[in-house]
């Protein structure tokens, strides 16, 4: 077994993927949890902090999600809803509510499903540094694949909706603008995955130093006001900040369409 992500001793039995006791070598790479190595397509791969935080999260959402789904199917519409059908409801509305006051109801119907799986995944992510673990979001490896996804869908609907103009638009307002348009297109993806991955990576370097450097007495009580800095709101801002920019950008990529 290898070592965590800030120098810890092995495995998650014993040891936080992110804290490092007072005294321990501190550092803030992405460590292997094996020696064992898979080969595909001539690259070697290994099973690292990342993804064992990210079968966590993942885990976690599937695991919500199914409960959510029987509780639903289970309902009676005669009786009052419990507590767990009530905060499901809450997030399905909340999320509804925010896509359809960005993009307006019409487009909200087709893009509500998508933002709102995005804002859950990431919202979590950024939410497992409260467990120990290290954010999937501070590694570059997961947030530019989501910003790649956000840019497919962006060029996908411009196209679709707006045909030659998508185009023409890159030689606006006059021929000479096209290399700053085509480079301002494809500057999107790297813009958004590098603003989440540099907030959530910041943060727990700075939480990784505070455990690394204080006595661990001190660590048990004082840290928690950051981390419902660094993690709970900071972690919420750059969730909503990335679907935001998602919503923006599609919607602007379709235009006024009727």
């Amino acid at each position: 077994m290898g070592n965590g992500i800030l120098g810890m001793s092995t495995g998650l039995g014993g040891s936080s993927l992110l804290h490092a006791d007072s005294g321990e070598q501190v550092d803030f790479f992405i460590h292997g949890y094996t020696d064992t190595k898979f080969t595909l397509f001539g690259q070697d791969l290994y099973l690292t902090t990342t993804h064992i935080s990210m079968i966590i999260v993942i885990a976690t959402i599937l695991v919500f999600a199914i409960f959510a789904n029987r509780a639903i199917k289970k309902a009676d519409p005669n009786k009052v809803p419990g507590p767990f059908l009530n905060v499901v409801e809450l997030i399905v509305e909340s999320l509804d509510g925010m896509v359809a006051s960005s993009m307006g109801s019409k487009k909200a119907v087709r893009f509500r499903n998508y933002v709102g799986s995005l804002f859950i995944f990431i919202l979590v992510c950024n939410l497992s540094g409260l467990l120990g673990l290290r954010p999937p979001t501070a590694d570059y490896g997961v947030t530019f694949p989501l910003a790649i996804m956000t840019w497919v869908l962006i060029q996908f609907n411009g196209f679709k909706y707006q045909k030659f103009g998508k185009i023409k638009s890159l030689f606006e307002p006059i021929f000479l603008f096209f290399p700053m348009n085509l480079i301002s297109e494809f500057s999107t993806p790297i813009s958004m995955s590098l603003r989440l991955f540099g907030n959530i990576l910041s943060g727990t370097v700075m939480m990784g130093l505070l455990y690394g450097l204080l006595p661990k007495v001190l660590t048990l009580i004082w840290p928690a006001a950051l981390h419902a800095y660094l993690d709970v709101f900071s972690g919420a801002i750059q969730t909503y900040v990335f679907c935001m920019l998602t919503m923006c950008f599609v919607s602007d990529a379709i235009g006024e369409e009727a």
